[in-house]
């Protein structure tokens, strides 16, 4: 595949995920903290092309040092474009990625929160509504400060309730209406 055409692929895969970030993130309100890095232009937009786990793991180290080395930069989406379309692939990798950031010993400086299409919480049924807190337009790792969770949690005294809240907020909207944000999300 020629750049061009790549980087256009690319391209347009953040737009997908910067949409969502916008417009369901932000725009519902299920991060109170993501509108000031977006707004600071402090989120990272990565694409990572392949279906090799161990790719992927060295894709996610490497932007957990550059993270260590670019402090102007709070968070960062890693976009897997090609693979971890199937969920519980993804939950797999998700595991050997947070076993890598502890390896390498990262553990309690960043963060990983999963984000994936057909995400669905433990014990709950896959059209539950309340999946679509964590529903993105493609499966995404992302990496977060430790440093930023703590100031976050110190700066809101109900940090703690807003799980609760974003899932009551997506249960009273309905899967369908999730459903069709997504799909135009992904238009």
């Amino acid at each position: 595949m020629n750049n061009d055409l790549q980087n256009q692929e690319h391209a347009a895969l953040i737009d997908s995920v910067r949409r969502w970030l916008l417009e369901v993130v932000i725009g519902y309100n299920f991060c109170p903290f993501a509108k000031r890095e977006v707004d600071a232009g402090r989120v990272r937009y990565q694409v990572f092309e392949g279906r090799k786990s161990k790719a992927a793991i060295v894709t996610l180290l490497d932007e957990l040092a550059f993270l260590d080395a670019h402090d102007e930069i709070e968070t960062t989406l890693l976009i897997l474009a090609d693979g971890w379309r199937d969920f519980y692939e993804y939950l797999a990798l998700l595991d050997i990625a947070q076993q890598a950031l502890e390896n390498a010993g990262y553990e309690g400086v960043y963060q990983l929160a999963s984000f994936h299409p057909d995400y669905m919480f433990d014990g709950e049924a896959a059209n539950d509504a309340a999946n679509y807190t964590n529903r993105s337009p493609l499966p995404l790792l992302h990496l977060l400060r430790e440093t930023s969770i703590e100031r976050a949690i110190a700066s809101d005294p109900n940090v703690d309730k807003i799980p609760a809240r974003n899932q009551q907020l997506a249960r009273a909207k309905g899967a369908d209406f999730w459903r069709a944000l997504l799909a135009k999300i992904n238009s």
